[in-house]
């Protein structure tokens, strides 16, 4: 008998020390990556975008998803374009999915959730101290350290002076990844008015090659993955 949506999420959350309230956030694709990473150990977790906002970043995360699918030999259809529109029942009904191939495939031991996630670049999901798979499962016992806990002995990075270069340091980060975001941002946007204007033309000129290979370009994807219009996505900023 298939889990409730308020165990799926208890699991989930234990699972991956996040504090996630919706089963619609697992739309993103971010979730679902994790989840096959806790049984093999081997996603491209550096590709996740864990604070995606967009449909076209949601995909991405996908192609992480069937990209660790295709290397196990996972046979199960990952419908992309339903679940990036971050609907209720495909969603899940894909972690329910994800839950009963959990359970079947999981090898044991700790999963540090949090230290995972670290090795991304595009942000980390808000981490809840106290979880993993330590306290879900009874046959692990020893819980795994919370990433970047600061040790505390004497020394190490409780000297002022390695304190103060760290929050620098971070402060840099910061500034360089909202640089990168407002750069990407800006750029969908031109390729975004783009399509309207070719997409217009094309309206007026049905038999324009030049417009038709110039439109190909624009809604190229990877086998396998088709991104749905956006007038379709049936999402909006209260889902998250």
């Amino acid at each position: 008998m298939s889990e409730s949506r308020t165990e799926l999420l208890a699991w989930l959350n234990d699972l991956l020390q996040i504090s996630y309230t919706k089963v619609e956030q697992c739309g993103t694709g971010a979730a679902y990556s994790q989840i096959i990473d806790s049984i093999y150990g081997d996603v491209q977790m550096n590709k996740l975008k864990f604070v995606a906002k967009h449909e076209y970043e949601y995909v991405s995360n996908y192609k992480v998803l069937q990209a660790a699918f295709d290397k196990h030999k996972v046979d199960k259809t990952i419908p992309v374009e339903r679940l990036v529109k971050c609907k209720f029942q495909d969603n899940l009904e894909f972690l329910q999915w994800m839950k009963r191939y959990w359970d079947t495939y999981y090898p044991g031991g700790p999963y540090d959730a949090a230290a995972r996630r670290s090795t991304t670049t595009a942000g980390p999901m808000k981490t809840v101290s106290g979880g993993g798979v330590a306290r879900t499962m009874q046959k692990r016992t020893t819980p795994t350290a919370s990433a970047g806990r600061v040790p505390t002995g004497g020394g190490g990075l409780h000297d002022s002076t390695q304190l103060n270069e760290l929050h620098k340091e971070n402060l840099e980060l910061k500034q360089t990844i909202d640089g990168l975001e407002k750069e990407r941002d800006f750029y969908f946007g031109k390729l975004r008015d783009i399509e309207i204007l070719v997409q217009q033309r094309i309206d007026i000129e049905p038999d324009n090659q030049l417009l038709k290979d110039i439109q190909a370009i624009l809604y190229s994807t990877e086998d396998g993955f088709e991104v749905p219009p956006e007038q379709e996505a049936g999402y909006d900023d209260e889902t998250f």
